[in-house]
């Protein structure tokens, strides 16, 4: 290998670091981003951040009932599970950004 191989190989190396650094810069941008979902019509709201994680449920006292729980319990979990895909699709596509739209298994 010469001189040619080893610049590459330093080039290469120096490009992955550079992602690295985006990426954990683009995990602590993702930190503070939120998608908001609903279900029910807006009955039930949620907020999401970058990160996945659960900042709030907002609920409308019109879907409050005593004798039907079941269909809150349907609404949040539906209300939850969309706002986390929403959340999953925005950290995929902060990620496509920085990998120039290539997907990398695994991240």
């Amino acid at each position: 290998m010469g001189f040619g191989g080893m610049g590459n190989l330093s080039k290469m190396m120096k490009q992955a670091q550079k992602m690295q650094q985006e990426m954990a810069r683009m995990q602590e941008e993702l930190k503070d981003k939120e998608v908001e979902a609903s279900a029910g019509g807006g009955a039930v709201t949620v907020k999401v951040t970058g990160k996945q994680e659960l900042i709030s449920i907002a609920i409308s006292p019109e879907v409050v009932d005593a004798d039907d729980i079941e269909m809150l319990q349907d609404l949040v979990l539906a209300a939850v599970n969309e706002g986390l895909n929403q959340s999953r699709e925005l950290a995929k596509q902060e990620m496509l950004k920085i990998t120039g739209g290539i997907e990398i298994p695994g991240l």
